[in-house]
C-alpha cells in the first residue's frame, strides 16, 4: 500500500534531515509522527520514528533519578564551527590523533577497541574551533549498536587509516560495510549542510555524511603519497584525503583549512551601536545564509523584533543599512537593530 505522505509530513521530513542539534532533531521526528497519515501503508515508517523518538528522548534526558545509566551518552550535542567523527578499524591511531589535534584526554592504547564511548574535543583553527568527536573503532567483529545515532549529529566524517598495514583495502571496506547496513554512506561530496543527510531512495533515516580520509602514521612509510595514491587505485575510493602523523604532526596544519574551506564556514562578528566589534568570538554560519541567521544565533526573540542591521565588511560595505534577507561573508561586522 502508498504511503501517500501528505505535503505537511515531506515539510517535517525536510527539517528533520537538514538539523543537526539533537532538540531541533527531536522535535521534528514528533511533528513527523504528529503529521504523518495514518493507514496500513505507513505502519512501518510510524513504527521507525517512534523507535527513534524513544532512543533519542533516553539520551537527552540523561541519568534518571535513583540510578545511574546503563551506558554513557551516545549524543554528542555540537558544539563550535562543526562536528567531525573521527571514525576508522582498529588500531589505526584515531584516539592518537585526537589527542594531538585536541589536547583531549582520550585513551591510547596499542591494543583495538580502546575507545568504548564518543570522546568530544576541540580543534583551534585561527579564531575558531571544530568539535572533534572520537568514535569507536568500526568492525564487523565489534560491532557498535548505536554508532549510526552517534554520526546523526555530525557535519562531516575523518575516516582514518593505517596505509602501512597490509589488510588495509579490507579494513576500509569493511567500515563502508558495516556503516551501510546501518544506513550510512560516506560520501566524497562535501555539500551544504541542507543536502547531507539526503539520499536518492528517499529514506529519511538514511545518512549520507561527507568525508575526509586521513592515512595517519604516514611518519612510518618511505613515500606516504605514492602509498596514498595506489591505496586510492586500489579501492577506487575518491574521498579528499591527506597523509597525517599523529606521532610527529605531518600533515595536520591541512585539516583546519580543508574543514573551513570544505565546510564553507563564514565568521561574523557583531557590534552594539558605539562600540567596537568584538573580534575575539565570531558566530560562525554557512555561506548562503543571512542576517535573519545571525539574529538567531545572537538570542531566538531577536529574529521576531529584528528590523534592519547595518553591516561593515570586505564587499565594500561601511555602515550600511540591510535586510534581514541580506547575505553575509566571512569577515562581516554586523550590528542588529531590533
Amino acid at each position: 500500500m502508498p504511503a501517500n505522505l501528505s505535503p505537511e509530513y515531506k515539510a517535517a521530513e525536510a527539517n528533520f534531515r537538514k538539523t543537526r542539534d539533537p532538540r531541533e532533531r527531536l522535535g521534528w521526528l514528533r511533528e513527523m509522527l504528529r503529521v504523518i497519515p495514518k493507514h496500513k501503508g505507513t505502519d512501518h515508517l510510524q513504527g521507525d520514528i517512534k523507535r527513534r523518538i524513544k532512543a533519542l528522548s533516553e539520551e537527552l534526558e540523561g541519568p534518571r533519578k535513583g540510578g545511574a545509566r546503563s551506558h554513557s551518552a551516545i549524543v554528542t550535542r555540537p558544539e563550535g564551527a562543526a562536528q567531525l567523527a573521527l571514525v576508522g578499524p582498529p588500531n589505526v591511531g584515531k584516539s592518537s590523533l585526537h589527542v594531538r589535534l585536541t589536547g583531549s584526554s582520550a585513551h591510547v592504547a596499542p591494543y583495538p577497541f580502546t575507545t568504548q564511548h564518543p570522546e568530544p574535543g576541540m580543534l583551534p583553527h585561527e579564531d575558531i574551533h571544530f568539535q572533534l568527536v572520537d568514535l569507536p573503532a568500526v568492525a564487523p567483529e565489534h560491532p557498535v549498536p548505536w554508532i549510526a545515532d552517534a554520526l546523526q549529529s555530525a557535519d562531516g566524517c575523518l575516516l582514518v587509516v593505517d596505509l602501512g598495514d597490509p589488510a588495509c583495502v579490507e579494513q576500509v571496506q569493511a567500515v563502508q560495510d558495516v556503516l551501510r547496513e546501518r544506513r550510512v554512506t560516506l560520501t566524497e561530496q562535501w555539500e551544504p549542510a541542507k543536502a547531507l543527510s539526503e539520499l536518492d531512495d528517499g529514506d529519511p533515516f538514511g545518512l549520507r555524511v561527507p568525508t575526509l580520509m586521513l592515512a595517519n602514521k604516514s611518519d612510518q612509510l618511505a613515500d606516504p603519497e605514492e602509498e596514498l595514491r595506489v591505496f586510492r587505485e586500489l579501492t577506487g575510493l575518491r574521498y579528499p584525503a591527506l597523509a597525517v602523523s599523529a606521532a610527529s604532526g605531518h600533515g595536520l596544519g591541512e585539516l583546519g583549512p580543508f574543514l573551513y574551506s570544505a565546510l564553507r564556514i563564514v565568521r561574523v562578528y557583531t557590534k552594539t551601536p558605539g562600540h567596537a566589534p568584538d573580534r575575539g568570538h565570531p558566530f560562525t554560519l554557512r555561506r548562503g545564509q543571512t542576517v535573519e541567521h545571525v539574529a538567531a544565533l545572537v538570542h531566538q526573540d531577536l529574529v521576531r523584533s529584528l528590523r534592519y542591521a547595518r553591516i561593515w565588511g570586505r564587499a565594500g560595505f561601511d555602515g550600511q543599512q540591510v535586510g534581514r534577507d541580506h547575505l553575509v561573508e566571512d569577515g562581516d561586522v554586523v550590528e542588529l537593530h531590533g
